[in-house]
């Protein structure tokens, strides 16, 4: 199959790695220096260069402020059959994006990032499709997410949206706190310590990525949760409410079993 992945970021660079034994497969970025150490694929720098590759499947690897002008770009050097994809982390603009465009789609997300996941061992990470997508884009993706051992997983665009604001949302406005109010410690605990690794992890990701994700319609009320048992928590603390913590832990325990 041709196949033509724009954006040339991380998740942009691995689909191109991922592909380019086994497809034939073009990289398109309008920023040169980032396709200087591409492998095996072929490299775009203007969108009118697509015409002549005629891409069958079109990954759209952009940041999500950038996915539906990306798809703009090449919509009139490609073939009406040809089938779009997005792999963004947030799909509400791209859900009426898809209802307009009226072409074949398959809209996906990968729920790991090469900063986080070990990519030689992906048995352990998952793999969103959207279940209103066409029907070939849906066995493409899920045969490629199988195929690299990722645990797949349908959900409508609303359902995808609401379960990232969840499970994403909610560690990242955590970490992000953590970080904003912690300090250098000269003998740092275990538990500073974790809490430390995954706040350098999660800030060592693009910025674009953090907003993505905390500015899913979503997110807001995941937010406001934790702000409510924030509260919770420190009105127990300032009381020395040693009934009221032990309510509090044993709810928290609950949650995690």
């Amino acid at each position: 199959m041709r196949i033509l992945i724009v954006g040339a970021g991380k998740m942009g660079s691995f689909f191109a790695d991922l592909l380019s034994f086994d497809h034939e497969v073009a990289l398109l970025d309008v920023n040169p220096k980032k396709l200087r150490f591409i492998y095996n694929t072929e490299r775009m720098t203007k969108p009118e260069e697509v015409k002549s590759f005629d891409p069958e499947l079109v990954i759209n690897a952009a940041t999500l402020s950038y996915t539906i002008e990306a798809f703009k770009s090449i919509l009139p050097y490609i073939s009406e059959s040809c089938i779009l994809s997005d792999i963004a982390s947030v799909k509400t603009e791209l859900e009426l994006f898809y209802a307009d465009a009226k072409r074949p789609f398959v809209s996906t997300h990968p729920m790991f990032g090469p900063t986080f996941a070990s990519l030689n061992d992906l048995s352990s990470q998952s793999a969103i499709i959207i279940s209103e997508s066409d029907h070939m884009g849906k066995v493409f993706f899920r045969d490629l997410y199988k195929s690299i051992k990722l645990n797949v997983f349908e959900y409508s665009f609303n359902e995808h949206d609401e379960t990232i604001a969840y499970s994403l949302s909610i560690p990242f406005a955590s970490t992000l706190v953590f970080a904003s109010v912690m300090k250098h410690q000269d003998a740092p605990g275990t538990t500073f310590k974790r809490h430390l690794s995954l706040a350098e992890g999660l800030l060592s990701e693009d910025d674009y990525l953090l907003s993505e994700i905390l500015f899913n319609p979503h997110t807001s009320n995941q937010v406001e949760k934790i702000r409510e048992k924030l509260k919770e928590l420190l009105n127990i603390i300032n009381e020395k409410d040693n009934d009221g913590m032990k309510r509090f832990l044993t709810d928290v325990r609950k949650n995690i079993e």
